[in-house]
């Protein structure tokens, strides 16, 4: 998401920065997650860290680090992305919570095909699963240009806050939008 830019002057360094920096960023953060799901245990760590490098490694060989160009509003689009999705699933959460507690309210579940507008194979890989992350939908699908998401409820406005979504997430990206 937040993205940088390497200059190769021909001697490779620049091309070694990508590769340490997009595995510190890949390794750190799983460590940080592995040390948090065992309690801090160090005995954890004997088995945790040569499965968090191989993960790193594996990660690193299906998708390469590349060459990014910054750009200085990228920050402040990711901060506002964030404050759109935290808004999305705040306000979903409380409105499956009282389904949930409330049997009498309606569900009608469906599948919905929303029409992708992405067209970056990661900025829409990242949407379809920013969508299942928002209470009430889950991708189910990307079948060419087209998502499938189920929902709880068809009669909810799904289809503009998808499409709010994905152009926050193009904004994010640096991904055009449209054919």
């Amino acid at each position: 998401m937040l993205s940088y830019h390497h200059v190769n002057d021909g001697s490779g360094d620049g091309l070694r920065t990508a590769w340490i920096r997009s595995a510190t960023v890949r390794f750190l953060p799983v460590v940080f997650f592995w040390w948090v799901l065992t309690g801090g245990d160090p005995a954890s760590l004997t088995i945790g860290i040569p499965t968090v490098l191989l993960a790193t490694i594996v990660s690193l060989w299906l998708s390469p680090p590349a060459p990014r160009v910054w750009r200085p509003n990228s920050l402040w689009r990711f901060v506002l992305f964030v404050h759109l999705f935290a808004c999305y699933s705040l306000k979903g959460g409380v409105d499956v919570a009282r389904r949930a507690l409330s049997p009498g309210m309606p569900l009608a579940p469906a599948m919905l095909d929303y029409s992708l507008q992405l067209r970056d194979g990661t900025a829409r890989v990242f949407f379809a699963n920013i969508v299942s992350l928002l209470p009430g939908t889950l991708s189910s699908d990307i079948r060419g240009n087209t998502l499938v998401v189920h929902v709880l409820d068809r009669s909810l406005p799904v289809f503009p806050q998808l499409q709010r979504l994905e152009v926050a997430v193009a904004k994010v990206f640096g991904s055009p939008i449209g054919s």
